[in-house]
């Protein structure tokens, strides 16, 4: 959002931003993000692109999170070993990892907008339930006060009422 792109412009580095992409997240806002950053990781204008969004854990809860997209990491030596399998590729393995580079980096940026979307969502209910809840509490207190002034009323009438009478008592004798 905002926050997060006034933030990186005052680091420096900054160069395209992606927000009010509206509340209807779709893959194909994803897939023209996803283009543009594999764009400028051909042609080195970044070493590293990293996606930064807020993860949705619960309503309650939402997490900022950073996520590196390129370069892909290799799995590691142990994990390597673990599942590998000797496979002939047609095409090339090279030629169909290209292939899925941009539906990895698309699902990627999708999985975040989605992620931020109902972590917006979530926010947005809480915020509404605090709000409905302090308005409850404000009804009880002006309910309250307003009781209080009636009563206060109802006794000044009652205590005009005694003494009119008081007077009538003594003025009549």
């Amino acid at each position: 959002g905002r926050k997060a792109r006034d933030f990186y412009r005052k680091r420096g580095g900054y160069d395209a931003e992606y927000i009010n992409l509206g509340d209807n997240v779709n893959y194909q806002d994803a897939k023209e993000i996803s283009q543009y950053v594999i764009n400028a990781y051909e042609n080195q204008v970044y070493d590293e692109i990293y996606i930064v969004y807020a993860k949705f854990v619960n309503v309650l809860r939402q997490v900022p999170t950073v996520a590196k997209l390129l370069p892909l990491d290799p799995p590691s030596q142990e994990e390597s070993e673990l599942i590998y399998v000797d496979y002939i590729y047609e095409p090339s393995a090279e030629e169909i990892l290209l292939g899925l580079l941009p539906r990895y980096v698309g699902s990627q940026i999708y999985n975040a907008m989605l992620e931020g979307k109902a972590s917006e969502h979530g926010a947005r209910m809480t915020a509404m339930g605090n709000a409905t809840q302090n308005a409850g509490e404000i009804i009880d207190n002006l309910t309250l006060v307003m009781n209080k002034v009636r009563q206060a009323a109802i006794t000044d009438e009652i205590l005009d009422i005694v003494g009119g009478a008081e007077a009538l008592k003594k003025g009549g004798k």
